[in-house]
């Protein structure tokens, strides 16, 4: 594949993808990004969004609840918190990621109340555009 790039989909339990894209399009916490072969070099943190990735099967897409992204000229790395692909990800899961984020956003002190209350709002917003339910 002419202009690709190494991609690597890994959470803490296992790896979820790796292969050859042509670009990745990332949901950065200050952001989203589209990362293409000779890209400048940047590490990112990422928000609960949806990440996608083209490759010679097509666009791979997976949820993401949030981690870091380094992206260097030759690919990308994505160290997820959990990913899943979008096609597997339900309700239920959607459900637990929202608990996760509100419990957060309670425990959250002066310091932490902004950044977890942006974390919230981005699950909430990932939610709507999976069409799922917020409780």
């Amino acid at each position: 594949m002419a202009d690709a790039m190494n991609f690597d989909l890994v959470c803490p339990e296992r790896s979820v993808a790796s292969f050859m894209a042509t670009e990745v399009q990332l949901p950065g916490s200050e952001g989203d990004m589209t990362a293409m072969i000779n890209h400048a070099p940047i590490l990112t943190t990422l928000r609960p969004g949806i990440l996608s990735a083209s490759g010679a099967d097509g666009i791979s897409e997976y949820v993401v609840t949030g981690g870091f992204a380094e992206v260097k000229p030759d690919g990308v790395t994505v160290l997820a918190e959990q990913a899943t692909k979008r096609s597997s990800f339900t309700q239920e899961d959607m459900d637990g990621l929202i608990e996760g984020v509100k419990a957060l956003l309670d425990l959250s002190d002066e310091a932490t109340q902004n950044s977890a209350g942006k974390t919230y709002a981005d699950a909430l917003a990932l939610a709507g555009t999976l069409g799922f339910s917020v409780a």
